[in-house]
């Protein structure tokens, strides 16, 4: 080191030191700023004992990654993957961050390795996405979505207007040929797993949010007793007689100003999904699998509280859906998101 430092000398000396002990730092630093946001609270649901089993290695292994901030949403991935069950956890032996065992799927046969990899490869994913913090939940999706594909899909879906489930589909699609695989990845991946993890403001105003639950139930208690019709909304002399579940939320909101999308589906990509604990009246409430549909999202309501809803049953009303059939229906509830 003495021989090199004497023949750099004067202004390289400088700029040596600067490369080899600072740059590093400062790369250290903007990383961190990246990746860190306080504007935004994070909480998991429904997660399962044997996912939380794994949080003080998680923690661990977030903390000396500087991602701390992502703990929640490590755990939620974890649900996802393996439901805190097996060996590989984490689903990360096909990571190249797995050095230890064949990059092959279930390779991995250490959880803690798994999580460790995991974390890391969670951690590239977010910078190769520019995700400025957890409240950036549009390059969160990115991120989870090249978790699940691979890092070549951030590419992707960067030049392709960002992450649509169409992106999703078509990455999917496209890798399956390339690979002749029957199917590739799973392009549901980001709504399996904020079924586990929301990001809620901190800052959200609750008495706008009262005052959108009171004009949308001011138009909502016009259509009480009305039929429901699938996939339609029709008029007599103006006047809406028939909706779907998806029709009678747009219309509700559309009373009020607030332009949503038309589909069940479209409304739960259009809104920040939030759990159940959390859901205050005015919220939307999202179900899956209430009939045969290749939308992940079958079904919605208007959020009552008290696991109450309003929505176009047959007839159109209110109704408990602290029932079995609700409960397994049940996705998240869903808020529209701040400017």
């Amino acid at each position: 080191m003495k021989k090199l430092i004497f023949i750099l000398g004067g202004g390289s000396l400088v700029f040596f030191i600067f490369f080899i002990l600072i740059a590093p730092l400062c790369f250290t630093l903007m990383n961190n700023s990246i990746l860190k946001n306080k504007d935004v609270t994070v909480r998991n649901t429904s997660l399962s004992q044997d996912v939380l089993q794994w949080k003080p290695a998680v923690e661990e292994y977030a903390f000396k990654n500087d991602m701390g901030d992502y703990v929640d949403l490590i755990l939620a991935i974890i649900m996802q993957e393996s439901s805190g069950k097996g060996l590989d956890v984490m689903q990360s032996s096909e990571s190249t961050f797995n050095t230890r065992f064949p990059n092959v799927p279930n390779a991995i046969t250490d959880p803690i390795y798994s999580i460790e990899c995991g974390i890391n490869t969670l951690k590239q994913c977010l910078i190769l996405a520019g995700v400025r913090g957890m409240g950036d939940t549009e390059n969160i999706k990115i991120a989870l979505q090249g978790y699940n594909f691979g890092p070549e899909y951030i590419d992707y879906a960067k030049n392709n207007g960002g992450y649509s489930l169409k992106t999703a589909e078509d990455f999917s699609d496209m890798m399956a040929k390339v690979k002749a695989w029957n199917d590739y990845g799973d392009p549901l991946y980001v709504d399996h797993v904020f079924r586990y993890c929301a990001v809620l403001s901190n800052a959200y105003d609750y008495e706008k949010a009262n005052e959108i639950y009171v004009g949308l139930m001011k138009e909502a208690i016009k259509q009480e007793g009305k039929k429901y019709l699938l996939g339609d909304t029709t008029f007599k002399d103006g006047i809406p007689v028939t909706f779907d579940c998806s029709g009678l939320t747009q219309w509700c909101f559309n009373s009020i100003g607030i332009n949503i999308p038309r589909t069940a589906q479209e409304q739960y990509d259009f809104m920040d999904h939030i759990p159940m604990d959390e859901a205050i009246p005015g919220d939307l409430i999202f179900f899956k699998d209430t009939y045969q549909s290749k939308d992940y999202i079958t079904h919605v309501g208007i959020y009552q509280g008290d696991m109450e809803i309003f929505h176009a049953g047959n007839p159109i009303g209110f109704e408990y859906i602290n029932t079995e059939y609700w409960l397994d229906h049940l996705v998240c509830a869903g808020r529209l998101k701040e400017n």
